[in-house]
């Protein structure tokens, strides 16, 4: 689904035309307020880092959380409405911000919104913010999840209205803008791909490669030790042929003194 842009959204526009107003500047800092409990920092972090650095690579998108996404032309402010805790934008330029200005990103809206939920907020994420997501900014993906419950819910934008997504067997939810699964994982929401494997942090990979180069090391000292213990067993093996090829002599010898041939 292509992104929700200020072109598609005539109710800001006639609102511009009817009243002669011109776009304030875009230079514009976050207003938010601070986040509630170390869970949600901790979250909106979490998922932050985790996407930066599965996407390492491209320069086409724009993550952040907990700052204000400007889409009023009169930058009116609701008390009922805060910037999303975490959100995604595609197809925009991979660079810092202080907020995300609709009017300065070409009309671009997020196509992703993951809100957390908490007691203060529960009600405006399932409700206010909900419609806000889909008959105003129009983003395709919304997603709530509460930190300290775990409830988790998934919506996706079809014909206007927000329809409720299904978990897979795993109770994961799947974001079509993303091509990821969202899902829960040592109680914090996390991604998965679409074969359904973890995306790991930084320190998870370096973790992961550090116990496979380790268990290449064990591996690699197992051979050397089942090929010592052959190399042992092949020379007591020599050893005692040997052995035996000497007693053997001595035999012969024994009988040739006594007047005997020991090959007869």
């Amino acid at each position: 689904m292509s992104s929700p842009t200020i072109d598609s959204n005539p109710t800001l526009l006639e609102e511009a035309q009817q009243n002669g107003v011109y776009f304030p500047p875009g230079d514009l800092y976050s207003d938010e307020p601070p986040l509630e409990t170390d869970l949600h920092r901790d979250q909106i972090d979490l998922l932050i880092r985790l996407l930066r650095w599965y996407w390492q690579d491209r320069q086409d998108f724009y993550v952040s959380g907990n700052i204000t996404i400007y889409y009023s032309p009169h930058q009116r402010k609701s008390e009922d409405f805060r910037g999303p805790d975490f959100f995604v934008v595609l197809g925009t330029k991979r660079k810092p911000r202080k907020s995300w200005v609709v009017w300065e990103e070409e009309g671009k809206y997020p196509h992703v919104i993951v809100e957390l939920l908490s007691d203060s907020t529960a009600k405006t994420d399932r409700g206010l913010k909900k419609q806000i997501y889909q008959d105003i900014f129009r983003t395709p993906d919304y997603f709530w999840f509460d930190p300290a419950t775990l409830e988790f819910k998934g919506f996706h934008l079809l014909d206007g209205e927000y329809q409720e997504l299904q978990p897979n067997a795993q109770g994961q939810l799947w974001s079509r803008q993303l091509g990821l699964y969202l899902g829960t994982y040592n109680r914090q929401l996390r991604f998965f791909t679409a074969e359904g494997d973890l995306i790991p942090t930084p320190e998870e990979s370096a973790q992961a490669a550090e116990g496979v180069a380790e268990a290449e090391r064990q591996r690699a000292e197992t051979e050397r030790q089942q090929a010592e213990t052959e190399r042992q067993r092949a020379e007591s093996e020599r050893q005692r042929a040997e052995s035996e090829r000497q007693r053997s002599e001595k035999l012969a010898a024994k009988l040739r003194e006594l007047g005997i041939d020991p090959d007869a």
